[in-house]
Order: structure tokens, then sequence, then C-alpha cells
């Protein structure tokens, strides 16, 4: 199997990352022979784990034992990967390093790692026949490190397209992106792998900053107005699209409010992506928690981690943009964030 492509960039120290939350490991693998790949998120000793998913178009696995009233109560990793449903079997490769390290749930007769997993859809970007299986997850977690993880055209990240509203040929680079933020001794990181169907929103501004493009190709539409004023977007192939991510924390938490702080970490995304949660996306987010800080004394509650939550989903969504780099695959050219920046100046 090829080995994992170089990573186009890193986050600057001020912004955070998930591996700031004490437990979590992230890895990538990155595909050579087409923008594909697959992201881990790892909890070696185990996270309280919930799940939201919001779009129409989901591609998961493992999603429905992350309801409260459902017998497991910790997971020991999170695949997300590109290559649609396919890119379900990278999980399979996750579940074997684990297991090679004994870690899992004793089920008696053996360990067993609890890996939920979604996906995204990247074939338009070169030969669809290409996506991640087992050993590409198998590799991601070889490279798993608590060191903050590459950004931009990495992982899950790697053929990630945003603004297809209006044709793939006037879409623009999606990547990975992460962030996080720490709060009366409580922190909360985000990953977050941009492939959504509508524009990526600077959340401070509101104005887009990445998405679908003028005919010309020079300049952002703004899809949302576009819609508003009656432009007519292409017909859409559903599930085509999808934004994935992992919210994850040191808090001590229930299952309950694990997937609380996945639903309101939604709130992240609709401030960063517009038109969200649509039929053709399967946009979808995890929640860890690895128990290291009681939510006792002065530790924020609940409504605190939900603003956390979703601030640095809305971050890392930026993040993931502005930190890809434009592809060309045959005939198909993919501008990123920094190229129309260019243009303007």
């Amino acid at each position: 199997m090829p080995a994992p492509s170089s990573a186009f960039s890193s986050p600057s120290p001020s912004s955070g990352a998930i591996t700031d939350v004490a437990g979590i490991e992230v890895g990538h693998f990155s595909d050579t022979r087409r923008p594909t790949g697959c992201t881990v998120i790892l909890a070696r000793e185990g996270a309280v784990a919930g799940v939201d998913v919001r779009g129409a178009a989901p591609g998961t696995r493992e999603t429905d034992l992350l309801s409260p009233g459902n017998l497991v109560q910790q997971v020991h990793g999170i695949m997300l990967a590109g290559g649609s449903a396919w890119g379900l079997a990278a999980a399979e490769g996750a579940m074997r390093w684990l297991e090679e390290r004994n870690i899992g749930m004793d089920v008696r007769f053996g360990i067993l790692p609890i890996v939920p997993a979604a996906v995204l859809f990247d074939l338009p970007v070169g030969d669809a026949r290409i996506r991640p299986d087992a050993a590409a997850g198998y590799a991601a977690c070889d490279a798993a490190s608590n060191a903050a993880p590459a950004e931009g055209n990495v992982g899950a990240g790697s053929g990630a397209l945003v603004g297809k509203l209006f044709g793939v040929h006037r879409a623009m680079k999606g990547g990975i992106g992460t962030a996080s933020v720490t709060v009366g001794g409580v922190t909360v990181g985000a990953l977050i792998a941009v492939n959504a169907l509508g524009d990526v929103i600077d959340p401070d501004t509101a104005q887009p900053v990445a998405g679908a493009r003028t005919e010309d190709g020079l300049a952002l539409l703004d899809t949302r107005r576009a819609l508003l004023r009656g432009e007519p977007p292409k017909p859409l192939l559903a599930g085509t699209n999808t934004t994935l991510g992992v919210i994850a924390t040191d808090a001590v938490l229930t299952k309950v409010q694990a997937n609380r702080l996945a639903s309101v970490a939604h709130d992240g995304l609709a401030r960063a992506i517009n038109p969200v949660h649509t039929m053709s996306d399967g946009d979808t987010l995890f929640a860890l928690a690895t128990g290291q800080v009681p939510l006792e004394g002065d530790a924020p509650g609940m409504t605190v981690l939900g603003t956390m939550a979703a601030e640095v989903v809305a971050r890392a969504t930026l993040r993931a943009v502005l930190a890809a780099r434009s592809v060309t695959v045959g005939e198909l050219h993919v501008p990123c964030a920094s190229d129309l920046a260019a243009t303007k100046a």
C-alpha cells in the first residue's frame, strides 16, 4: 500500500488542536494514488461517546450503540474516511490495530475494540476505485500520536470539496481542520473534515471564505444569496458531500451528556457552513469524553461546555479550508481559499 503523503500545513499554537485533550491521539492516512484517505481519533483508555447525525444522507457504522439507553459505555476510537460507503472498511483496520494491543472491551472470548465510523463522498476527485480500506485504517492508527495533527489536504480531508451546489467545476478545496479551547481547567477540542455542499463561512465576519464560484471561477458566488435570488442549483446526487467531525473533552461526562454535547456542537457547523445539513450531506458529529476532569467546583457546566464545543467546531471548520491547497486531477482543477485571496490581491 502506498505510504502516507506528507502534510500540507500544521496548526498554529494559538489555534489549539483536539490532541490538547488528555487521552486523545490522531493519525492520518493520505493515499498517494488519488486524493482520498482516512483519519482515526484514538482513546486508548476508552472514552464515553455520543453522536448526532444531522445530514439527510449519512454513511455511518456503530452509531446506534452510542444511544444512552444502549449497553456499550465506552469507545476506543472513531474513524473518519473518504470513499463513501466503501470507506467504512477503514474501521476494520483500526479494530485490528487496537486488538493487537489488547485495547477494547472484554467480551470473555476476546478483546473487542469499539470503533464507530462515518464517511464522506470524495469520489469525483480521481479514480473512484481507489478508496480507504482496512489497510488504510491500520496505517492511520500506526501514525497516531498526541501531537497536533496536520490540517488541510490530509486524511479524511484529502479529497474533500466545498461549494458544489452549482456543479463540481465551480467548487473549491475542502479539507480537515482542528481547534481547541480551555475554560476553567476543562479542554474541548474538535477535528472536522469539511466536504460540504454549501459554502464555508468565517464565523466572525459571516462572509464566505470558500465555496461555489462565479462562472468565470475568479470570485465567490455566495451560495446563500444566489439561492435566495432564485438561481437554480445543479441536479444533485444524494450523499455526495458531508462534513464529519469529532469533539473531545477531558471532562467526566455520562452518555446522555456526551450525546447532548454532540448535538449542541452542530451549532458550530451552522455558523461556519451555509447551507448546512442538506438532503445531500451526511453531516455527523461524534463527542468523546476521556474523563480526566470532574465537572464540580469551579469547573464549567454543560452550558459552557456546549458553547466551547460549538466554538471549536466553527473554528476547525474554517481552518480546514484555510489550510487546504488546490488540486488538479485529470481535467478537474479545484482551487483553494488562498488562490482566490491571491487573485483579489
